[in-house]
């Protein structure tokens, strides 16, 4: 019976290169994720500008259901709400939605809220006018305050999309407003 030694300092040296890469790996995870949502068109994610609203006709055969969904991250003491839970729209037509965001706390925060879409390529066709998420917004402590959000489906939305969903999360930014300045 032949015993191999075992040298502890290369096993050390393969074991802390596996976890560097690990690292590198979950580090390189995000930007390859968007890559690939980009590539497939499944991210999901809308634009952060305003659009202008183009003055398209109206398809007034087809309807589509827009349900809005909303979460505070992690930590974050607010009340953030939709006020309707969906709408029934014609591709082309204006349509206008209200938030309702209340700060409970006894201090200012400063909060951005990331929209989100789901299915993915729904995105494409959801075009905001008007948005409380192109900015950060202030709310003073105790603070309630009602924020629009003016939208339209673009008729070129693909017929097997009737429902979609915008979702958006709202984060206390701030700690990094208060690092910024």
């Amino acid at each position: 019976m032949s015993q191999h030694a075992v040298n502890p300092v290369k096993s050390a040296g393969k074991w802390l290169l596996v976890v560097i890469g690990m690292f590198g790996f979950g580090y390189a995870l995000v930007p390859l994720y968007d890559v690939f949502c980009d590539i497939t068109g499944i991210n999901g994610k809308p634009s952060n500008q305003a659009a202008a609203y183009q003055a398209v006709e109206i398809d007034e055969a087809r309807v589509v259901k827009v349900e809005f969904m909303t979460r505070s991250a992690g930590g974050m003491a607010s009340e953030f709400k939709p006020m309707v839970q969906s709408i029934k729209v014609h591709p082309g037509q204006l349509q206008e939605v209200e938030f309702y965001v209340k700060n409970p706390t006894d201090r200012d925060i400063v909060a951005q809220a990331v929209p989100s879409i789901s299915p993915g390529p729904a995105a494409l066709y959801m075009n905001k006018t008007e948005c409380f998420c192109f900015e950060q917004q202030t709310l003073k402590a105790g603070e309630e305050v009602i924020m629009p959000m003016r939208f339209y489906v673009d008729p070129q939305l693909p017929q097997d999309i009737s429902v979609f969903t915008l979702s958006y999360t709202l984060y206390d930014v701030s700690a990094q407003v208060v690092a910024q300045n």
